[in-house]
């Protein structure tokens, strides 16, 4: 097996503020696994609260790659369980590697994963579109933009009520908000019953990670669906949210890949939790793994290509909230930057 990399730094349409801070460009490692004439296509993004970056990555990639190339793909989750040995402190780079061990493996098999998998014919939720902090008259701007019938508002500061008022004027649509754990108790308190008016139906970490107690206090709040992120990482992490969340949002690059989110869903559906699958600004590549794991879930966040200025592939449609891939084998992406 051959592995080739490439580093990339894709600019944002509009500088993208969440409660943690602005960006104005995504850098990520994109992988690439070739065996038998076939090749297979990953994608980690670089996420700085989380402490990977693209040079790590990068470092830890030279430094195992010649064992990588010595392993033989048969079974992609045999592939995850390999590199998550090989690898135990980097799972975004173990995410880009099994997300490309996976398209190789369908590629192989000439089918795409949802058909591997015999989840086609599941329905898949509407994905939202995500508008970053700003001023009201530049998200009133972006949302003009794009027509969309489900959005997700970023939010985390003094003015969150009334941005997501401004916005409520302009559409009917509907409303979730992500706090990225930006508000105190104290402040989500008093915040939600007032969003709940605006017609927002779901909040997403609304606490910081770890304060557990608070979030018991936020369940009391009737008619409001609240979903852990930065507070569930990984496998270990979902028993954890039982009682605390009314769901959680998977990111394949904080759990390390497809084969860590598919155990995930299946353990969340057994315990009762809604299924959000999340972006971190992937390109379409990393989007395309969404869309295969999404047959079923609750919730999409996957609008990662719609927010950054290009892209890496083809083969993926965004329209009016529906997302479709190609229907070709592995992810369903087309053409590619290697």
């Amino acid at each position: 097996m051959k592995l080739s990399y490439k580093i990339i730094n894709t600019a944002f349409k509009y500088p993208f503020t969440i409660s943690k801070g602005t960006k104005t460009h995504q850098p990520a490692i994109i992988v690439e696994l070739e065996f038998m004439g076939f090749t297979g296509y990953g994608e980690a993004p670089a996420i700085t609260y989380y402490d990977i970056t693209v040079e790590k990555m990068e470092a830890d990639l030279l430094a195992k790659k010649k064992f990588i190339e010595q392993f033989t793909i048969t079974d992609p989750e045999r592939f995850w369980h390999f590199l998550h040995h090989l690898l135990p402190q980097n799972p975004f780079l173990v995410c880009a590697l099994d997300m490309a061990g996976w398209d190789l493996y369908g590629k192989m098999k000439r089918k795409s994963l949802q058909q591997l998998w015999g989840t086609e014919a599941l329905p898949t939720p509407l994905t939202d579109y995500t508008i970053g902090i700003d001023t009201i008259d530049k998200m009133v701007e972006k949302m003009r933009e794009k027509p969309w019938p489900i959005y997700k508002i970023k939010v985390g500061d003094e003015a969150d009520v009334e941005r997501v008022a401004a916005l409520r004027k302009n559409t009917d649509a509907i409303f979730m908000v992500d706090a990225n754990a930006g508000w105190s108790l104290e402040e989500a308190q008093i915040k939600i019953p007032q969003l709940k008016d605006l017609g927002v139906t779901l909040i997403e970490q609304p606490l910081a990670k770890d304060n557990w107690d608070g979030m018991k206090v936020l369940m009391e709040i009737e008619d409001i669906i609240l979903v852990a992120d930065e507070a569930c990482v990984s496998e270990a992490d979902v028993e954890k949210c039982v009682d605390h969340f009314h769901g959680i949002n998977i990111k394949l690059t904080k759990c390390s890949g497809i084969s860590a989110a598919k155990r995930m869903i299946t353990n969340a559906k057994a315990k009762g939790l809604k299924l959000m699958l999340g972006c971190m600004n992937e390109t379409s590549i990393g989007s395309a793994a969404l869309l295969q794991l999404a047959a079923g879930v609750d919730f999409l966040d996957a609008d990662g290509p719609l927010l950054l200025a290009n892209d890496t592939a083809t083969g993926l449609n965004y329209f009016n909230g529906v997302l479709s891939g190609s229907g070709k084998p592995g992810l369903g992406i087309e053409q590619t930057i290697f």
